[in-house]
């Protein structure tokens, strides 16, 4: 009788110690699998504006283009720094990205962009440019050339609006200082968003248009949805 007793506790024994190497082994193969992401590629930043852009393109200035003298990007500092070791475009990055990891210097690791201007997917920051909605050089040219360093400085970096936007490097030099009268994004969808956003940027720093530039802007909003 004790011996079947001994041999019944031994089988059980047997039985606990599969069922726990089993568990572990489960559990030890799940460590190796690596996580899937929880969300899909970052989204372009604005699939519709804001508000209604006609009245605020009704209160631009209509005038000619200045002049480049006296131009420099050096006259509109950036990247300025913004805390936690990041600056303007790490902020930028974190902020249109998805599933976005940082290293120690905030520096972008990995993560996924989708260009607004052509539509293509990024999982490597550095084919990403931080372009200007406004550039530098036209908005020099259509008021800036009589601003301060200092104003130059808050409109090279300004993160509170859509100035700032991740894009392919391909798009972002096609684009180069060009206004809408002569390059728009090649996804068209994306006009009425972009002639919104250049809008407001010229509304909300006082910045000039000229005629071909106003009346391309006029044309992009007009497919707009009501």
């Amino acid at each position: 009788m004790s011996r079947k007793r001994t041999t019944t506790w031994a089988s059980v024994a047997v039985l606990i110690l599969l069922l726990a190497i089993g568990y572990y082994l489960t559990r030890y193969q799940e460590s190796k699998t690596p996580t899937q992401p929880t969300s899909t590629a970052g989204q372009p930043p604005g699939t519709a504006p804001a508000q209604d852009p006609a009245p605020l393109l009704a209160g631009l200035a209509v005038a000619a283009e200045g002049k480049m003298a006296g131009y420099s990007r050096d006259r509109f500092p950036h990247w300025s720094g913004q805390g936690n070791s990041c600056d303007t475009r790490e902020v930028v990055l974190q902020r249109q990205g998805a599933d976005v990891r940082s290293d120690k210097d905030c520096k972008a690791t990995s993560g996924t962009w989708v260009s607004a201007y052509d539509g293509v997917t990024f999982t490597d920051a550095g084919k990403l440019d931080i372009d200007h909605t406004v550039p530098l050089a036209e908005a020099w040219r259509s008021g800036a050339d009589k601003w301060t360093d200092e104003q130059r400085q808050k409109f090279a970096n300004d993160l509170g609006g859509v100035q700032l936007v991740a894009v392919s490097a391909t798009s972002n030099r096609a684009k180069g200082d060009q206004d809408p009268a002569k390059w728009k994004p090649p996804v068209e969808g994306y006009w009425c968003v972009y002639a919104a956003n250049w809008i407001t940027v010229k509304s909300t720093y006082g910045l000039t248009v000229d005629q071909a530039e106003h009346d391309a802007l006029a044309a992009m909003i007009a497919i707009c949805p009501k």
